[in-house]
């Protein structure tokens, strides 16, 4: 048996940090067991769904090395759903329904009022043709309800374990709307048999869908030849780092607001295919590296906590491990190639990849300095050696100690602020040979 997995987004806005851990543990699994990753775009919501998303959807996979190896849109394949619909009628398991839905509103709240749960009656099957052709004549068009077997529902969860969902406490589910546009549910069964979906990965948010969708699975299975069940996984949802949920963070937490603002994609999946799990938080070389790491095993029964300061320390540790030949273009893009030497001393200090300018300005441009005393700075010039290279920075230091009684703190901050302006940054050493004697001498004799 192949492996075969899907990620299947609404083009209805961004996708951010909670679908892609969805899409990058499908995806990471599905390479892991040399099988097939498949995006499915859920666009039968033809009014809120546009292309300008569907694009930007394709644009974050790829840029998180998340590329698919079958790709469909639901908004290409209603005649399946609608000829999976006819069998389900024809079989009895899906049936019109005529209530509005203010009057499935106060049939609610009677039952409520009641100490009852408030459940679908299933009024709707008692209806004869007589009265189902007075709604028609009112103008009503009905909308289908699936019917459900009302039984437990079991399943073996590969994060959860052993699942059960009782769904004679649900209300037949409406698959197809007044309207006659597809919801969610029916598209979702079909597709996962019709492309023979081997595992449904989600999270636990879907576990009370389950049970229904499953009855669906079965119902369909004779319609498709005798489909097998998916095996389900579902992982828990996303929190803060205050344990608090994330719903009205998720728009900063766009994938196109993190390229934008310039996080890397490494850095962004190492930290959602770690968190919620009991491996360490750190980066990892590459997506591979990734999904040998990958089991279902190593996830907990807590929420995942998404904490954006361990996403930035991850973004730093992607920086300081990239070597020179990694960052060439990206330096040549920016215009701010110096070399090897100048990846390699600025780049312990980067915790965002366009922070390269500004220490590419400290080294080539003119920069203000801060002189904090000119008597200091005056004697610093007068020692500066006259051939200053790789290695002087250590004996003009010593001199400039034996000079004027400065030690520590007291020596080194003021030439990292008359040399740089800044009161923290890479090795001095290096650093300075970089910068150059002329500018070195240039900023120290600014004060005079």
């Amino acid at each position: 048996m192949t492996v075969k997995v899907r990620f299947a987004p609404s083009p209805t806005g961004r996708i951010h940090a909670g679908n892609v851990r969805a899409a990058l543990i499908n995806w990471l699994f599905a390479k892991k067991q040399q099988g097939l990753f498949v995006l499915r775009i859920d666009d039968t919501d033809l009014e809120r769904s546009t292309k300008e998303n569907e694009d930007l959807i394709e644009t974050d996979l790829k840029w998180l090395g998340l590329n698919w190896d079958e790709r469909y849109n639901q908004s290409k394949r209603f005649d399946i759903y609608q000829k999976a619909a006819d069998a389900l009628k024809a079989d009895g398991r899906l049936y019109a329904c005529y209530e509005t839905a203010d009057e499935l509103d106060r049939r609610r709240k009677v039952q409520l009022s009641r100490g009852l749960p408030p459940v679908y009656d299933r009024a709707a099957l008692n209806l004869t043709e007589a009265e189902k052709a007075a709604f028609e004549a009112e103008g009503r068009k009905p909308h289908w309800r699936f019917k459900l077997d009302g039984k437990r529902v079991a399943w073996e969860d590969l994060v959860r374990g052993h699942c059960e969902v009782d769904t004679t406490s649900m209300s037949d589910p409406v698959l197809i709307r007044e309207d006659g546009a597809f919801l969610y549910t029916l598209p979702s069964v079909v597709d996962d048999i019709d492309m023979k979906i081997t595992h449904v990965i989600r999270g636990e948010d879907h576990v009370a869908n389950t049970g229904t969708q499953i009855e669906i699975f079965e119902a369909l299975s004779a319609f498709f030849g005798g489909a097998p069940l998916p095996t389900f996984a579902h992982m828990t949802l996303l929190v803060g780092a205050d344990g608090e949920g994330l719903s009205k963070r998720l728009g900063s937490m766009s994938i196109s607001q993190m390229r934008e603002d310039g996080l890397e994609p490494l850095a962004i999946t190492s930290h959602l295919a770690k968190i919620g799990t009991s491996d360490p938080l750190e980066v990892a070389s590459s997506l591979e590296v990734l999904a040998e790491a990958q089991d279902f095993t190593k996830m907990g029964r807590a929420p995942a906590r998404y904490d954006f300061d361990d996403l930035m320390r991850l973004n730093a540790g992607v920086l300081q491990s990239m070597s020179y030949a990694e960052a060439k273009l990206r330096l040549e893009a920016l215009s701010v190639d110096l070399g090897e030497l100048f990846w390699d001393t600025i780049k312990p200090n980067l915790h965002k990849f366009a922070e390269v300018v500004e220490w590419a300005a400290i080294v080539r441009d003119d920069v203000a300095t801060v002189i904090e005393d000119a008597g200091f700075a005056a004697k610093a010039l007068e020692l500066l050696p006259d051939d200053y290279g790789r290695d002087s920075w250590s004996a003009w230091t010593a001199a400039i100690k034996d000079a004027t009684g400065a030690k520590g703190k007291a020596l080194f901050m003021p030439l990292r602020l008359a040399l740089t302006g800044k009161p923290h940054g890479p090795d001095m050493g290096a650093l300075s040979f970089l910068i150059g004697r002329e500018k070195i001498a240039k900023r120290l004799g600014a004060s005079a």
